[in-house]
């Protein structure tokens, strides 16, 4: 038995660490949902998906822990709940910047997320050239005796963006010592590299989708196809007629 705490309080402990845990984890699941759901929609309807790909964490609590203690907060579940807002975090990657925003428009515009704060870092850039939107979103979860709010922290960020900041991040982690200033120079050079790799593919994606307007890209036939979850429906001849018969 543990000489600090007997064991049903340890019993105790885990449990209601385990619940806090899970109802974050919960609510990742939501919005990922919500993010495949907006995926799927998008790529049927349109041929074409802003989303890349995501990515989820939870914060470990031996992370949580040492953030509460650096930022001298009292150590309760109440008390991390109400100063941790990234123990549930997602990471969106789109193709180009304006997909991020529209993005951040879709899930603004879902009824049940309640967006709490947005941070724009594509705009106003933090000084070592990181450059993300981040929101905070609160999420319903129904658990089998309540409904909690839960708040998940959400990064939507491209290619280049996301390729930066995971490289700033590996060459710096547990690095403790002042950063040399011709360093944080070259990082901050890399950065504006990456923003305009983004902004001229944002530019060329745009030109090329004049072309294929202005040239009609669709065929006939395949108007007259539609794909849903990976199968194909040919549309009887009659089908558009009866349609607009209505």
């Amino acid at each position: 038995m543990n000489a600090l705490f007997p064991i049903e309080q340890l019993k105790k402990m885990k449990y209601d660490l385990t619940r806090f845990l899970l109802v974050y984890k919960f609510a990742l699941d939501e919005i990922e949902t919500k993010i495949d759901i907006l995926k799927e929609e998008f790529q049927s309807l349109h041929d074409y998906s802003p989303i890349e790909h995501t990515k989820s964490r939870i914060k470990s609590p031996e992370s949580i822990m040492n953030k509460m203690l650096r930022k001298n907060h009292e150590f309760s579940l109440d008390g991390i709940r109400d100063n941790i807002k990234d123990i549930a975090g997602l990471r969106i990657t789109c193709s180009f910047i304006s997909d991020i925003y529209a993005v951040k428009d879709m899930l603004a515009n879902q009824d049940d997320l309640k967006v709490l704060e947005i941070k724009d870092y594509i705009k106003h850039p933090k000084p070592n050239g990181y450059r993300s939107l981040h929101m905070l979103v609160e999420v319903p979860v129904f658990m089998s005796d309540c409904c909690e709010h839960v708040c998940v922290e959400v990064q939507i960020r491209t290619i280049a963006m996301d390729f930066w900041a995971s490289l700033e991040h590996k060459i710096f982690y547990k690095y403790s010592q002042a950063i040399p200033e011709r360093l944080l120079n070259e990082l901050k050079n890399a950065a504006e590299a990456a923003n305009s790799l983004d902004l001229q593919m944002e530019r060329l994606h745009r030109e090329i989708k004049d072309i294929k307007d202005a040239n009609g890209d669709s065929e006939f036939d395949e108007l007259r196809r539609i794909m849903i979850n990976n199968q194909q429906f040919a549309l009887p001849a009659g089908f558009m007629q009866l349609l607009t018969d209505e």
